[in-house]
């Protein structure tokens, strides 16, 4: 069960209900990068990647983490998708810098500010989810609205983030991008592709 938009005052008697007549525990998920005001009214909301990510301390992120956990642990959510660790390739893409959801143009720090959101999230019993593999920072339009290819402003270093996660043993999973990236499959966009995901 994904949680779009709504207040929590339908949502939480929303999810019990399901909860209640479901033979089977569900796995209830939303998107909640800087809190649950990315979906939910009234909710508080942290400041975006892009202010979080100056932080000197990643500390300060754990903290941040450990609050947005908590607030979807109140609501019922178990799988946060988030974090964002694309890396802020172009500054001006509609989806990732143009909005401040990336945490930095560097890598090391990116996976550094995530590891923080992760462990906190992990204490309290969320999960998480790397997003937008293999990456979506250097797109120059919304794979949300249309096609999207960044074959030609895709770099490999979109991808140490995830490397340095997977080795951290931090991944719960990764959400593809729906971007088309010829270097990578010649034929079918990310979501679609085996060669990418495997």
């Amino acid at each position: 069960v994904i949680l779009k938009q709504g207040h929590p005052k339908q949502q939480i008697p929303f999810l019990n209900a399901l909860q209640e007549r479901s033979k089977h525990p569900l796995l209830c998920t939303g998107d909640a990068e800087w809190g649950l005001g990315m979906r939910m009214e009234e909710t508080l909301s942290f400041p975006r990647n892009e202010l979080m990510g100056k932080a000197k301390t990643p500390f300060l992120l754990f903290l941040a983490g450990k609050e947005i956990g908590q607030q979807c642990r109140m609501v019922g959510v178990h799988l946060n998708f988030a974090p964002v660790v694309d890396v802020n390739i172009n500054p001006a893409c509609p989806v990732i810098g143009g909005i401040e959801r990336s945490f930095s143009s560097h890598p090391t720090t990116v996976t550094a500010h995530a590891a923080e959101v992760i462990r906190a999230n992990k204490k309290l019993g969320i999960l998480c989810s790397l997003k937008h593999f293999p990456g979506h920072g250097s797109a120059k339009s919304d794979s949300h609205l249309g096609f999207t290819d960044v074959s030609e402003t895709w770099q490999k270093t979109e991808l140490l983030p995830y490397q340095q996660l997977i080795e951290q043993k931090a991944v719960d999973i990764i959400m593809t991008a729906h971007v088309f990236n010829k270097k990578l499959d010649p034929k079918y966009p990310a979501t679609l592709s085996k060669k990418t995901t495997h």
